[in-house]
């Protein structure tokens, strides 16, 4: 020792501080993975929403557009709603968090999505 400085030795550090960091990294890639999940889930059912109430807007049955709702969106539950010549479809779908990892702190996240249309005439 010269000058009054003390040597620390600095071994393990780095390992230290890398068991330190890998939980955080992970937690934000999951945070991420499910946040794209619920991204494309809400595109998923903004698209069902939105051919379902075309095809009422056609003339289509409501049955046919319901089917062609859960075809765009599987799982996904379907409400059909008229009044005064709109036609309004509302498509909800619960989205569990990728891999089950994050349910018991999440839970499943429900996304929705109305489409409006004016029904055309005969």
């Amino acid at each position: 020792m010269s000058g009054g400085q003390v040597v620390r030795d600095e071994r393990g550090a780095v390992t230290a501080e890398t068991a330190l960091v890998i939980p955080v990294l992970v937690a934000v890639s999951l945070a991420m993975v499910w946040l794209l999940t619920l991204g494309v889930a809400q595109m998923t059912v903004t698209d069902a929403a939105r051919e379902a109430a075309r095809a009422l807007a056609r003339g289509e049955p409501a049955d046919r557009a319901v089917q062609l709702a859960e075809l765009a969106a599987p799982g996904a539950s379907v409400t059909i709603e008229r009044d005064s010549g709109m036609v309004v479809v509302t498509v909800r779908r619960e989205v569990s968090p990728p891999g089950g990892v994050l349910e018991g702190a999440f839970g499943a996240a429900e996304v929705s999505s109305s489409a409006t249309a004016l029904e055309e005439g005969p």
